[in-house]
């Protein structure tokens, strides 16, 4: 019969965590942000700092980023390992909501372990504590629920005994992987319980791939040996599958074109001849011709987000099928469509058993070449040298100079012309667009890197972001975590602004020449971010930008190269056929003639969205 051994619920917590493993004999939650305070220093503080490497703890500058950070190195590790953050109660606590919600949209494990009131209430109402006058049970962490893919309040030790297998079961289940938050009480951290030693045994936590029903099988089997025109919708389940080869092959052998989403984009390399591109809003001219035409479309580990499919007006052939393959039957099943619950690599390779012999021929491989080439031409150097370089331009010469590189963004224009330009090598891409989250940027790359530090990492973020959230900067400088920020300087919030005027708005508030200011900023953020100890220089015009980035190689710490580029244009403007409309509401009465044309352009595309199959 097991013994016992008497530890505060905090050691047992990080004692627990740390024999947690990955079937490559790696810890599962690699390790712990932390931003201590009066919540969690007593009881978390002594546990970390008493279990030492076994489960180490790396301090950040604020709890979000930390976040964003470890939600960052979740995704490039396609999910297959995570790491904590813990903070104090109150605002340090509700600082990582936001990270939380992001991790919930975009299907991301991540074990948040925010402090908590006094389960004994005893020193009611404590420093930062949020008071409901009708409800004695909540706390401002209550807000983590509607957030987290599992939530739970740690009142008393014992109740650790099934939280932290719940945790790890929801973060580990491809299905319902997401953000886990254990509010874990102050007085309760560091209260002492006898806990039977085989808790503490090590435990392998295996990824499941679930089977795609028979007969669901065989009737998406069919749906696509009927079409004549299917193409194939590419998320990032297929990422998080490992199925990127599965998808390679099971689009050449069967001649069934692939178009990518946000999550999607790079698990196919852009030089895969059946990747025809970004598909939706901020999609190629070649992959919305390939959408409209569809008489079925198939998606892989999407969930179908309004960018991908024009605002469900971009599958616009009136005979078209949906087919989701997805190991979430919620995701499935959206918009009526036939769903085949399943991992996508097993789906992918059954399937592909089924449909021996069937080979779509609709794939126009002209229509690709002539959109990779009207690209490289958009992103080509530009021949005034004395003009402000568009992000189309900035993209090239990243491209150019680091072509192996896996791009990471998240907000404002450079996503979309990311998703539109940028020609990845297999895996590098990575953007957070789900929440599409000002400020993810800098954090985001620190975590990648941590998780692909075999990698070449840039991080394109412009100066409305980088301002939002750049502190981990200085994190990634203290860690040695090298990687190299492109901040795009076009002084103020430009992405918003083209979407202000785009709506029939004038422009207001957005850019800093737009906005209520008695001095327009002069922002250096060379010096700030070299006051922070990462390398920070100037670009003085692509040429310039390319030579900076090859440079940048050569540093164990992260550099920061700023350009000045222009609000004007648009991602696309210039390339025919690119993009798509997006539902954006515009106001239904006004009195200017501007208004008014862009409500009756918003009715004219309206009209077009096709909701149910």
């Amino acid at each position: 019969m097991s013994g016992t051994v008497r530890l505060t619920a905090a050691q047992a917590m990080v004692r627990w965590l740390s024999v947690q493993m990955t079937e490559e004999g790696e810890r599962f939650v690699e390790g712990v942000w932390a931003i201590f305070g009066h919540g969690n220093v007593a009881g978390l503080g002594e546990a970390l700092h008493g279990i030492g490497d076994a489960l180490p703890t790396w301090r950040g500058q604020n709890e979000q980023t930390m976040a964003h950070a470890a939600i960052a190195y979740a995704k490039g590790k396609a999910r297959r390992r995570c790491q904590a953050v813990t903070s104090s109660i109150g605002p340090g606590a509700t600082n990582m909501v936001t990270a939380a919600a992001l991790a919930h949209v975009n299907r991301l494990p991540v074990l948040l372990i925010p402090g908590d009131v006094f389960a004994s209430r005893r020193p009611d109402p404590v420093l930062q504590q949020i008071e409901d006058f009708d409800d004695g049970t909540v706390s401002a962490n209550d807000c983590f629920r509607p957030v987290s893919r599992y939530f739970d309040r740690i009142q008393r030790p014992e109740q650790l005994l099934t939280a932290l297998p719940r945790a790890l079961r929801v973060m580990t289940d491809p299905a319902e992987c997401g953000p886990v938050t254990l509010a874990f009480c102050q007085d309760v951290q560091a209260e002492a319980w006898d806990w039977p030693e085989s808790f503490f045994a090590p435990k392998t936590w295996r990824i499941r791939r679930p089977e795609p029903d028979a007969s669901d099988l065989a009737h998406v089997a069919g749906l696509i040996r009927a079409a004549s025109a299917p193409v194939i919708v590419c998320g990032g389940g297929v990422v998080y599958s490992g199925a990127e080869g599965a998808l390679g092959d099971f689009a050449a052998r069967h001649g069934i074109p692939v178009i990518e989403t946000q999550a999607g984009k790079s698990a196919l390399a852009q030089a895969h001849v059946m990747n025809f591109g970004a598909a939706g809003v901020d999609g190629s001219a070649a992959a919305n011709a390939l959408a409209r035409q569809a008489d079925l479309v198939i998606g892989i580990g999407t969930r179908f987000q309004d960018f991908t499919t024009g605002s469900w007006a971009l599958f616009a052939n009136p005979a078209r099928k949906l087919v989701s393959i997805n190991v979430q039957p919620y995701d499935a099943d959206k918009h009526g469509a036939v769903g085949l619950v399943a991992d996508a690599r097993v789906a992918l390779e059954k399937l592909g058993a089924l449909l021996e012999g069937y080979r779509a021929a609709h794939a126009d491989a002209q229509a690709r070449a002539a959109w990779l080439a009207a690209v490289d031409a958009h992103c080509a150097r530009p021949t005034d040298t004395n003009a402000l370089p568009s992000d189309a331009q900035v993209i090239g010469a990243v491209q150019r100079a680091a072509p192996e590189a896996i791009a990471m963004c998240a907000a404002g224009t450079m996503p979309g012309a990311l998703k539109l330009l940028w020609q990845p090598a297999q895996g590098g891409y990575h953007m957070e667009y789900g929440y599409s989250c000002m400020g993810y940027e800098v954090a985001g790359a620190m975590g990648l890197k941590l998780a692909r530090p075999d990698r070449e990492v840039i991080c394109f973020v412009g100066d409305g972001s980088y301002m939002m959230a750049n502190s981990e900067l200085a994190t990634a400088v203290m860690r040695r975590v090298p990687f190299t920020v492109v901040l795009t300087d076009n002084r103020g919030y430009g992405c918003i602004n083209r979407l202000q005027q785009g709506c029939g708005g004038e422009q207001f508030n957005n850019l800093y020449a737009h906005c209520n200011v008695e001095a327009q900023p002069e922002i250096d953020f060379v010096a700030h971010a070299a006051s922070m100890g990462a390398h920070a220089v100037k670009a003085q015009g692509i040429a310039d930008l390319e030579a900076r980035i090859a440079e940048a190689r050569s540093r164990d710490i992260p550099t920061v190269i700023v350009i000045d580029t222009s609000a004007e244009p648009g991602p696309g403007d210039g390339l025919e056929g690119a993009g798509h409309w997006w539902d954006v509401a515009v106001p239904e009465s006004g009195e200017s003639g501007k208004l008014k044309r862009a409500y009756a352009r918003y009715l004219e595309a309206a009209a077009k969205q096709n909701l149910v199959n």
